[in-house]
């Protein structure tokens, strides 16, 4: 089967893993010395500048872009490529050996998990593409996803990767070894696909370590988490920059240890996207503000219904959205003191 083929480095680069695979606990996880983190923006440099060395001038000058360029902030969307144009060159303007290039980058980028997370929501919209048929005037699909440096990739300065098309955008912005992947943008559309025999959920594990954490609490908990009104979409999406909202919910440090730990391990869910030694200190930064940490729902407590959850700290806004269906969902993950790594300017 073909279906996949042309972004089927996926399986070429050795890094997708089965869906099985289990996530360490926030207990478990490893804590990433400054060392390990400068090592990691060196990979990720160097596979960078592997795919620049790919392209022609005319591909150099789509991809590169000036680090203070407003399309930091307006070159990413939940939309199809065709409402909302994206920054970069586009996957499906690649040869196959600049496709596994380009591949690479994001292997280097994230952590394996966040791979799969990113590769499988590729794979999605490839399907909703090929259900769509010939006559769709909406441009889905694996081949409309982009690729962009603002900024040199660089082992010092500031400069942002941003890879993203329908229902993607990942903003990574690095600084040397810190990093930060706010904002960004996760969805699935479907939510649930069969490929090669396996069921696909690219954001399943999102869904059922939150329906997990409100069974686990009790039912005062529960009446504190429920907001008493209706939220249906995204309310810090594409678009939303700098806007505040009020934090609302059950506060976490009125939860048991137990609890705290599913928290954190939710969260990871979207921290742990990025490449594991970049990812460590933001989480043990999420662990450390905990208690000022809330969590809010809106939508019914029983696994596999409509439900949309918030998890807000003083450095940290995470929602999930089901767009009417727990077939399409819209994620969104933000840091109101560092998206786009405004705490790394002139430092």
């Amino acid at each position: 089967m073909r279906l996949f083929s042309a972004f089927a480095t996926v399986a070429c680069l050795g890094v997708l893993v089965p869906l099985a695979a289990s996530v360490p606990s926030p207990r478990q996880a490893p804590r990433a010395t400054k060392a390990s983190a400068a090592d990691a923006t060196a990979k990720i440099v160097a596979a960078s500048r592997a795919f620049l060395a790919t392209l022609d001038a005319a591909g150099k000058a789509k991809v590169q872009l000036a680090y203070a360029a407003p399309e930091k902030s307006t070159g990413w969307s939940n939309l199809p490529i065709g409402m909302v144009p994206r920054n970069g060159i586009r996957m499906g303007d690649l040869t196959p050996a600049q496709r596994t290039a380009a591949m690479a980058v994001l292997a280097a980028a994230f952590s394996q998990d966040g791979y799969r997370k990113v590769t499988e929501t590729v794979m999605g919209d490839e399907m909703l593409r090929t259900n769509a048929g010939g006559g769709s005037r909406i441009q889905f699909g694996k081949d409309e996803y982009f690729l962009a440096f603002l900024g040199a990739p660089s082992t010092t300065a500031p400069w942002m990767l941003q890879f993203g098309g329908h229902h993607l955008a990942i903003n990574l912005t690095l600084a040397g070894p810190r990093g930060t992947l706010a904002p960004s943008l996760t969805g699935a559309q479907p939510g649930r696909f069969t490929f090669e025999g396996r069921t696909i959920r690219p954001l399943g594990k999102e869904n059922d370590k939150a329906f997990a954490l409100m069974a686990a609490l009790d039912a005062t908990q529960r009446s504190q988490a429920i907001l008493g009104y209706t939220v249906s979409d995204l309310v810090l999406g594409p678009g939303k920059d700098g806007r505040t909202i009020q934090p609302e919910g059950l506060r976490a440090s009125a939860m048991t240890p137990a609890q705290q730990a599913m928290l954190l391990d939710l969260a990871r869910e979207w921290a742990g996207i990025a490449n594991d030694a970049l990812a460590a200190p933001r989480l043990d930064e999420i662990k450390a503000n905990l208690a000022q940490t809330w969590f809010a729902w809106s939508g019914p407590t029983t696994d596999g219904s409509v439900a949309y959850f918030r998890i807000q700290g003083p450095t940290l806004v995470i929602e999930y959205a089901p767009q009417r269906s727990v077939e399409h969902i819209h994620t969104i993950y933000r840091d109101p003191t560092n998206d786009y790594g405004s705490a790394y300017a002139g430092k």
